[in-house]
């Protein structure tokens, strides 16, 4: 794009004496300002006309990439297709207007919405109460490590302040339970991605008495099914421990198992993921935390109100667009898509878990380890092919960790496109590895200076004689 309004700064546009406005005529009369009011100096604003306006935010909106864009393939996070359906529900001004200080008798609708998404949310989990003050999936993780600290305060259980996290776990999960004034207690994975039995019990041998929970996600960041949860739980509850389920990675259980029935006695779920609402960017998001019976009364107050209506409102269409019927076909085949993109791509990616997985996989790079090529070369030349790349370098058990989630939603043409551009990545690494490394070629920016951007970043920016100058 040769377009110089393309990629400049709006300030970096400006020319002095241009407008974009014109404002009616004040019929009102001159008021004095308060002298503590007002700015010592004039407000520092770009002027431009309003074509430029225009096109320059245009141009950076196309900038943007989401799921309506294209395939979005971003592993651990379900990045899936929102239904517009869902965005008409959350507008209606019946919904879009309301106040949280407006009397509770003037809510009574949004109150119902609630109740009703509840009983969804407590059908699809197996769990029995939730409580939606969570404004999103890492806050939900605390109202639930909070939850827990409840249960054993009210058994006067004050010593139990250890939770013990997989090593595969979300980085959310330690920081949560950081935050919440416990320690984290590490425990292994087996060669085949799964939590270590073994290493568990020697654990629960040593520190049993000081465990507050265990911390899961299932199926966990390799996209691998935790096939002795019964027996995890067993362990963590004679111990006198509770059970914890990161519900970020639920998208391939539903319709198939329930965390609940597992022997899970707190959850969160992320409904800017699992049920299609907006997710990226910060927000926003919203993150009820789940119950079995019993522990309803131990829910902290993390916030005055209920979390982001509007995303529970897109939730909650999402669940009646599918259905009792088809909310069973989710889980499939988000499992079928992960599972045809691995098989078909394992012969030139480097697959080191072998077997059927379930929404996701994770590929350790390129399998000619020789040509040096890095994930992160592959990541960056998959954006010249209009591609989001997926999660790399996560999860931490591999080196080069390249994590990829296509969700139920995609069709075959369209994990078909992507795996042929993965295959043509691949080969290009081997013909002419330099066009790679070098990558992106097409985008507005280049390859950057990752380790500088993160030392020194330009957060923003001040014109001086129509001069922009970092600060």
């Amino acid at each position: 794009m040769n377009n110089r309004l393309y990629g400049n700064l709006i300030f970096e546009l400006s020319k002095e004496g241009r407008k974009g406005y014109s404002l009616p005529r004040n019929n009102f009369g001159d008021y004095a300002i308060p002298a503590s009011l007002r700015r010592l100096e004039e407000a520092t604003l770009p002027e431009c006309d309003e074509m430029t306006v225009v096109r320059h935010y245009t141009n950076l909106s196309q900038n943007n990439f989401g799921v309506d864009n294209g395939f979005y393939p971003l592993g651990s996070c379900t990045m899936k297709y929102n239904p517009k359906i869902n965005e008409e529900m959350a507008a209606l001004p019946e919904f879009q207007h309301l106040h949280p200080m407006q009397p509770a008798d003037t809510t009574r609708g949004a109150q119902a919405v609630i109740t009703l998404l509840e009983r969804s949310l407590c059908e699809l989990t197996g769990l029995a109460r939730f409580t939606f003050e969570p404004y999103a999936g890492a806050h939900g993780e605390l109202t639930g490590l909070m939850t827990i600290a409840n249960y054993h305060r009210s058994h006067n259980d004050e010593r139990r302040r250890k939770v013990i996290v997989p090593d595969s776990a979300h980085g959310t999960n330690p920081a949560s339970a950081a935050v919440c004034g416990l320690e984290v207690v590490e425990v292994k994975s087996t060669a085949d991605g799964l939590v270590d039995l073994e290493d568990l019990k020697r654990l629960v041998a040593a520190e049993g008495e000081n465990v507050s929970a265990m911390m899961m996600t299932n199926p966990n960041t390799l996209g691998l099914f935790e096939r002795q949860i019964p027996e995890i739980a067993a362990l963590i509850h004679e111990c006198g421990g509770l059970m914890y389920y990161d519900g970020a990675n639920l998208n391939p259980l539903l319709g198939a198992c329930r965390p609940g029935d597992m022997g899970f006695d707190v959850m969160h779920i992320n409904l800017h993921k699992t049920f299609s609402t907006p997710h990226g960017g910060g927000g926003p998001g919203a993150g009820p935390v789940g119950v079995r019976k019993g522990l309803e009364n131990f829910f902290p107050h993390v916030s005055p109100y209920h979390g982001n209506f509007a995303v529970m409102m897109r939730a909650y269409a999402y669940i009646l667009t599918l259905g009792r019927e088809h909310i069973k076909e989710v889980g499939p085949l988000a499992t079928l898509n992960a599972n045809y993109i691995k098989e078909c791509l394992k012969d030139v990616y480097e697959l080191p878990i072998d077997g059927l997985c379930k929404h996701e996989f994770v590929f350790d790079g390129l399998k000619d380890k020789s040509t040096g090529v890095t994930t992160m070369d592959v990541a960056k030349r998959l954006l010249d092919y209009g591609y989001h790349a997926p999660t790399i370098y996560f999860p931490l058990l591999f080196h080069e960790s390249l994590m990829i989630e296509p969700t139920e939603n995609e069709s075959k043409e369209t994990l078909d496109g992507f795996i042929e551009v993965m295959r043509k990545i691949a080969e290009e690494a081997k013909t002419n590895p330099e066009v790679v490394k070098a990558a992106p070629h097409h985008t507005p920016i280049g390859r950057v200076d990752d380790v500088l951007a993160a030392k020194h970043p330009i957060v923003t920016y001040r014109q001086l004689k129509n001069e922009t100058t970092e600060v």
